[in-house]
């Protein structure tokens, strides 16, 4: 169980409304208002949905992906590839680590966000993209 929601504030219910994010004990969750019940669901398993598609994202684009970070990161080393290449493999262990805070308002500005249903089964990752370039 994660202690952290890393998504708080990018999460929303199957009509549209956020997600608010409570302590249960020591768990983080997501709680949707289900007609009035709500329902706390364990922010682990959403998260970690998240993390599973967003390394599918990677992917389907890996070679591309690395280079563009690497590029990004203006190395081009054997070492820094390798570790990245690793830290693609490794995207769900992540899960329960906080995003911080600027990095989600920037991320919700852009458009990202999760629908959830009522069993917190994700139905939907709304992903922001980049403006076509005109030719």
């Amino acid at each position: 169980m994660a202690q952290t929601a890393m998504f708080a504030g990018l999460v929303v219910d199957e009509n549209g409304h956020a997600a608010q994010v409570k302590m249960v004990g020591q768990n983080a969750c997501y709680v949707v208002d289900d007609d009035g019940f709500l329902r706390h669901i364990d922010a682990e398993k959403v998260d970690r949905q998240v993390m599973r598609f967003m390394r599918g994202q990677v992917e389907d684009n890996r070679a591309m992906a690395v280079d563009a970070m690497l590029d990004m990161m203006g190395k081009d080393d054997i070492f820094t590839k390798a570790a990245l290449e690793n830290s693609i493999n490794n995207l769900e262990d992540v899960v329960g680590q906080p995003i911080p805070e600027q990095a989600r308002q920037w991320l919700g500005m852009l458009g990202f966000h999760i629908q959830i249903d009522f069993e917190g089964n994700v139905t939907n990752i709304n992903l922001p993209s980049a403006p076509e370039e005109d030719l």
